[in-house]
């Protein structure tokens, strides 16, 4: 794998906003995901712990629970992708809520392995209502996410933190990301998509709102977007082409779940309509 420094990589990605092409980066479960991504000329690939309950067949909010540690289970995908990524900068979702993380410790193993950047999953961003409001009392908050990002950015390394408010992208701005993904919710569509979602307006209203926040404190903020309703590449040219100020696309379930949910299936159904 390539090591590419933070000002490479955000040179790369900024050429490509001048150009007027949609950054477009993708959450890998696999090995061969990773590699298919690359293959098809992905920009960022980010590999987190839902990538793997993902591809085992379970929702995205796995990650969210209580299956497994979700900082050794990115360093154990890592053996899995690192290796066969040849040239695509790969981020590490790190879990900056975790009591027994030594985050300056665990960000060095995340860049001495090759990881170009981090972004902040799991996420209690995710987490609302009286559930959320009892995690921000008790110290496991999100201002601990924004910490540990602004940890990675004095390390050089790219951040790319999820963002779920004006408040949220602003803080971020603060902390140092480089890019900010505003996340719209849980991936619709396939087997195990949400069904309770935004609509596509509704997340153009909510990315032109957080991406002004964010571009008040720093104007060099890249914005990507993320989840919800946009699942399929018409919903992503949908919302690009009515923000005023998203450069691109991050998929999670849409780069390798409902890929893989669909070719596999018609794969099937196209052998067994051989005849004899």
């Amino acid at each position: 794998m390539i090591s590419l420094s933070r000002a490479d990589i955000l040179a790369r990605l900024r050429a490509k906003i001048a150009a007027g092409t949609p950054i477009i980066g993708g959450g890998a479960g696999t090995g061969i995901s990773a590699k298919a991504e690359e293959a098809g000329g992905i920009d960022l690939i980010v590999i987190y712990n839902s990538g793997r309950y993902r591809m085992a067949g379970r929702g995205s909010l796995a990650g969210l629970m209580a299956y497994g540690n979700a900082n050794d289970i990115v360093v154990e995908m890592a053996r899995e992708v690192l290796p066969v990524v040849k040239h695509t900068p790969v981020l590490a979702g790190v879990n900056g809520t975790d009591p027994f993380m030594l985050p300056d410790l665990f960000l060095d193993q995340l860049k001495a392995m090759g990881f170009a950047g981090v972004q902040n999953f799991p996420t209690v961003g995710l987490i609302d209502g009286t559930f959320r409001a009892n995690l921000e009392e008790t110290g496991m908050s999100y201002a601990l996410e924004i910490e540990m990002i602004a940890r990675a950015a004095k390390k050089d390394m790219l951040t790319t933190p999820y963002v779920f408010s004006s408040q949220d992208a602003a803080a971020m701005a603060k902390a140092g990301a480089n890019i900010i993904v505003c996340h719209l919710g849980l991936t619709t569509g396939g087997s195990i998509g949400a069904e309770t979602t935004l609509t596509l307006d509704d997340c153009i209203a909510h990315i032109d709102e957080w991406s002004a926040a964010a571009l008040a404190v720093r104007d060099d903020i890249i914005v990507l977007c993320h989840g919800g309703p946009i699942s399929m590449p018409k919903d992503a040219a949908y919302v690009l082409s009515r923000t005023r100020t998203c450069h691109g696309f991050y998929g999670a379930s849409s780069m390798e779940r409902l890929p893989t949910e669909k070719a596999i299936r018609q794969q099937v159904e196209a052998f067994g309509t051989i005849s004899r």
